[in-house]
């Protein structure tokens, strides 16, 4: 699928390719922001289901489900790339029920040297398809890609700031 949108957020990390992997590699951990109500939500917020792989295997499916000021939201994502301890890469499939962006493809590569990497986290999204969410795609969907990026690299940040001031 062709994508018209993008938006990226790129750290340098204080860790091994290995240990940001199998932390980015969890989806509740990535979905975290979408998990908690914010003001880029609206005060909303969104439900995990994952299958028996818990999102970790090409071919695992992730489900997320929630509503905002009354309207039921819905996604389903697939696992479509897996290479540890590198990237990942997963998207949309299905119809997608979302405000301001539709159907997405997102990842993360990592990019390692001696005890440090750099995480690039990455989303590939184009417009919601019915003309209400479209028009608020137009104006809101950049902020929001935005935003999600930013706010799984700096969890991750935060991840290995608290794991390294850990005794």
């Amino acid at each position: 699928m062709n994508y018209q949108r993008s938006a990226s957020s790129t750290v340098a990390l204080s860790a091994l390719a290995e240990r940001v992997f199998e932390l980015l590699d969890n989806p509740a951990f990535l979905g975290a922001h979408m998990e908690e109500p914010s003001v880029m939500m609206l005060g909303a917020s969104m439900k995990y289901d994952l299958d028996e792989a818990e999102g970790r295997s090409v071919g695992s499916v992730i489900r997320m489900r929630g509503s905002i000021l009354g309207l039921a939201l819905s996604v389903e994502e697939v696992v479509t790339e897996r290479h540890p301890p590198l990237s990942k890469t997963w998207e949309t499939r299905g119809t997608v029920r979302l405000l301001v962006i539709g159907s997405y493809r997102m990842g993360f590569r990592i990019s390692p040297a001696r005890s440090v990497c750099s995480l690039n986290v990455r989303i590939e999204y184009n417009l919601p398809t019915r003309l209400p969410d479209r028009l608020l795609g137009r104006l809101l969907g950049g902020f929001y890609a935005n935003w999600c990026v930013t706010k799984m690299t700096a969890g991750a940040i935060a991840h290995f700031r608290s794991v390294q001031s850990t005794p």
